[in-house]
């Protein structure tokens, strides 16, 4: 019997203060739940996305023919699996910012009857988290059993376990840092720049029009890249040839990567925001744990938390590399915070947290099993 799952939608009474001193009205958060609440309301797990994620975590959309595929981390989370929706009500909300349900650029600005497009707050991490908090108090839960997540979702997890200490037992950033290096920075710049190069954005003002494709699925591509690695590529791709004998000496797609790569761009497009893909990459830029909470001191930074960790990075991950995640292990250490720490072997690069990973599942299983 497959797992089906609803996409619910959650109205935050009041809205929301943001981070930076605005305050942002009728604020909606798309999320999903997946098994039981326990009596106790003691068993909740709290799955944070990665910037193209959305609320749909696992499962299938029982009424929607068109939704063949399943939630974007499935192979994890289910019955049986290694976040048991036996044993775990499992939480997952669209980011706001975003544009799979939750209030975002692409949502109508309730003092104008138009879409936000840049009349849109800049939001951050925190401003996210305490969304999510909110949706937490509406469910009912007053302490979470774990927040789990990969990349942003990571970045999620580390701010959650630091401006709510009280509010969970376990945290597991996966393939996450403290804070963007210049390189991360550089890359989602580049992609940004993209977007606005391309006529049709109309600074943000495209609703209703044609908007930039173009853009979009060249910032696609180029993200697309950092979450791979050279090994990966190699082994996928190498310098076969798409569908002929030889070169055209030509700009058509010559080489199987090139198909591949756009081919991921042109998917994007179809079912993700530009101005959103601005708002999140910004908001992951700005995240800074350090200056946040430490005075620019990792140190410093977890002075308060309270969780135990379960730290997790890649081997091939170069966009966040193993050294940020031990930088950040050892800053818990000397705050004497019960944290584990894995470097996993993997050849697949950034993105080694969405595949089948059994050492990641033993991981994920054991760390829950562990908390009470």
């Amino acid at each position: 019997m497959r797992l089906t799952s609803e996409k619910k939608v959650f109205t935050i009474p009041g809205g929301l203060d943001l981070d930076k001193g605005s305050h942002l009205d009728q604020v909606k958060l798309a999320y999903e739940t997946l098994g039981e609440l326990s009596p106790k309301r003691d068993n909740a797990v709290l799955i944070c996305h990665a910037l193209s994620g959305d609320s749909h975590v696992a499962g299938f959309f029982p009424d929607d023919p068109e939704d063949a595929r399943p939630g974007w981390w499935d192979l994890m989370v289910g019955p049986g699996k290694p976040i048991d929706t036996d044993r775990y009500f499992v939480i997952c909300s669209n980011v706001i910012g975003g544009c799979q349900g939750s209030t975002g650029p692409s949502s109508t600005n309730p003092e104008t009857g138009s879409p936000y497009g840049l009349d849109f707050p800049v939001v951050t991490i925190h401003d996210m988290v305490a969304a999510q908090k909110k949706l937490v108090e509406h469910l009912g839960i007053p302490r979470l059993l774990a927040v789990i997540g990969g990349s942003l979702g990571g970045m999620q997890v580390l701010e959650w376990s630091l401006s709510y200490p009280e509010m969970m037992a376990g945290a597991i950033p996966l393939a996450t840092t403290m804070r963007h290096s210049a390189l991360a920075i550089a890359f989602d710049e580049i992609a940004r720049q993209a977007i606005m190069a391309d006529p049709a954005w109309r600074r943000g003002d495209y609703y209703g029009k044609k908007g930039p494709d173009t853009g979009l699925a060249v910032a696609r591509m180029i993200g697309h890249v950092t979450y791979l690695s050279d090994t990966a590529l190699r082994q996928k791709f190498g310098r076969r040839l798409q569908n002929k004998e030889d070169l055209s000496f030509k700009f058509d797609v010559d080489f199987q990567v090139e198909s591949y790569l756009r081919y991921q761009g042109s998917k994007f497009v179809n079912r993700f925001d530009a101005n959103s893909f601005l708002y999140i990459t910004k908001a992951a830029d700005y995240f800074d744990v350090c200056q946040r909470h430490g005075e620019g001191l990792a140190v410093k930074a977890f002075l308060k938390a309270k969780a135990r960790y379960l730290v997790v990075s890649f081997t091939s991950d170069w966009l966040y590399p193993t050294a940020e995640a031990r930088d950040m292990v050892q800053a818990m250490k000397k705050n004497a915070i019960a944290a584990s720490f894995c470097e996993i072997k993997a050849d697949c690069g950034h993105d080694a947290f969405l595949l089948p990973n059994p050492r990641l599942a033993e991981l994920l299983r054991g760390f829950l099993d562990s908390l009470k």
